[in-house]
């Protein structure tokens, strides 16, 4: 069967960039080995998502007393909580199976392979192949864990992501490799429902380590607070698994010094590689560098007719990237003009608590560039709504072009900031200038107008600091 668009992969550059092309007139397909959504919606970004919320409840009542309520007997449903977590990823990866049906898009279950002339193999199950022919071929075949040599994923004792959100019980003690997002959400869920949890991290600055250094401490100060041991700049040398348990072998970075941790499970939460093997690249000759696709501003390979979108081409391996992407590159091949992606805006989200959210540059990377700048930090200790909330833990820091104006970066560790994070997205793209922060009205009393407050402090016109 020929079709306009073939997209290989379901997740969430590929269902996008499916349904875009189906919105412009194409005739579309979309191939899936899976699960429809892919990782996002079935192991990644939904599931986790509620996984955290059921943590977030648990601790809410278990800090009843402080909103002046009293409740007692509360313990956390391990298993409740792995339940809901999939209902919820199930339920979304049935609202993909709608949209494909309400777009008219064939769904083809098996695992696509390029193959010469722009045409699409597909194994199914019953390891039947068909072969399908399309003017057009989006690859967006996403990305999975990321293992190291020396901490090889058994699925039993060493786990991935995948694994963490399906335990069979509660571990008692928990050691997460890895302090980026999934690790740090990971560790608070677990450090929630009463696991011990030690997270060690490579990179010096520990938390979050991407992210802008005054918000890693905060959550280095918070995470600590809850009660989760924290090795920054230490290495994991090894990993026994013999035993019942595990025992884990670390060394600092700077001082060489080695300790062993015992634990229930190792959690590697290191990053994520691209799914590029065994899709057809070698056979067309697709370029790559360093495992990823290369592509153009608007995602086409060197082999016309050929794209690659998502997790499998340079930039952050997010869910949003993706989707941006894959409706770009959808509206290209439609012959439409669209601006190409704006990488330096991009927003980035951590969903643990409290909640991480930046966009642009942080203050050294801002430096770095040659910028003079202009910051402004607002805690929300200051905050009367985060007050109200019993929310008072972190703030709002924004970086400013001293010389225009221009927002650099904003960088946000508090409650419920990765839903305020959208504002300063709009105001970067918009070129809004620091003053027109400072002089737009925001609602009172709410979270975001520590945005406001923030960009005031910059210019020395801070009111409640």
């Amino acid at each position: 069967m020929k079709y306009d668009v073939i997209v290989i992969g379901s997740g969430p550059g590929g269902y996008p960039a499916a349904i875009r092309s189906a919105q412009l007139g194409k005739k579309v397909a979309i191939v899936e080995r899976e699960s429809l959504g892919g990782i996002c919606l079935n192991w990644g970004c939904i599931p986790t998502k509620a996984l955290l919320k059921s943590a977030q409840v648990f601790e809410y009542i278990n800090h009843s007393e402080d909103y002046g309520i009293n409740v007692s007997g509360v313990k956390a449903d391990f298993n409740g909580m792995v339940k809901r977590s999939r209902d919820v990823a199930n339920g979304m990866s049935k609202g993909i199976q709608f949209l494909m049906k309400k777009n008219k898009i064939d769904v083809i279950m098996g695992v696509g392979k390029l193959q010469r002339g722009k045409k699409v193999e597909v194994k199914d199950e019953a390891n039947k192949t068909t072969t399908y022919d399309a003017d057009h071929i989006i690859l967006a075949t996403g990305g999975r864990a990321k293992q190291l040599p020396n901490l090889p994923i058994d699925g039993e004792k060493i786990i991935g992501y995948r694994k963490a959100m399906t335990l069979e019980k509660k571990p008692k003690k928990m050691v997460v490799v890895g302090g980026g997002a999934i690790g740090v959400e990971f560790a608070y869920f677990y450090n929630a429902i009463g696991t011990e949890v030690t997270l060690v991290e490579y990179l010096e600055q520990g938390l979050v380590p991407r992210e802008d250094k005054d918000v890693s401490k905060e959550l280095t100060k918070v995470f600590k607070k809850k009660g989760i041991n924290i090795l920054a700049n230490t290495a994991v040398e090894s990993v026994n698994t013999s035993g019942k348990g595990c025992v884990v072998t670390t060394k600092n970075n700077k001082t060489g010094a080695v300790e062993e941790i015992k634990c229930d499970v190792v959690l590697s939460a290191v990053g994520v590689s691209p799914n590029t093997e065994n899709i057809g690249l070698e056979t067309l000759g697709i370029k790559t560098d360093r495992g990823l696709v290369s592509v153009d501003k608007y995602y086409q390979t060197n082999i016309p007719g050929i794209y690659a979108i998502g997790d499998i081409v340079a930039g952050a391996a997010l869910a949003h990237v993706a989707t941006a992407e894959g409706i770009i590159c959808a509206e290209k091949i439609a012959g439409h003009h669209p601006e190409p992606l704006d990488y330096n805006n991009i927003p980035s989200c951590t969903y643990c608590v409290p909640e991480v959210a930046s966009v642009g540059y942080t203050e050294a990377q801002a430096k770095e560039q040659g910028y003079k700048i202009k910051v402004g930090k607002f805690p929300f200790s200051a905050s009367g709504k985060a007050s109200a909330a019993g929310a008072k833990e972190g703030f709002v820091k924004v970086i400013f072009d001293e010389k225009y104006g221009e927002l650099l970066g904003a960088h946000m560790v508090g409650y419920n900031v990765t839903e305020m994070i959208a504002e300063v997205v709009a105001a970067r793209k918009l070129e809004t200038t620091g003053l027109e922060i400072v002089k737009t009205v925001h609602p009172h009393p709410t979270m975001s107008e520590a945005v406001m407050e923030a960009a005031a402090a910059a210019y020395g016109e801070v009111i409640h600091l």
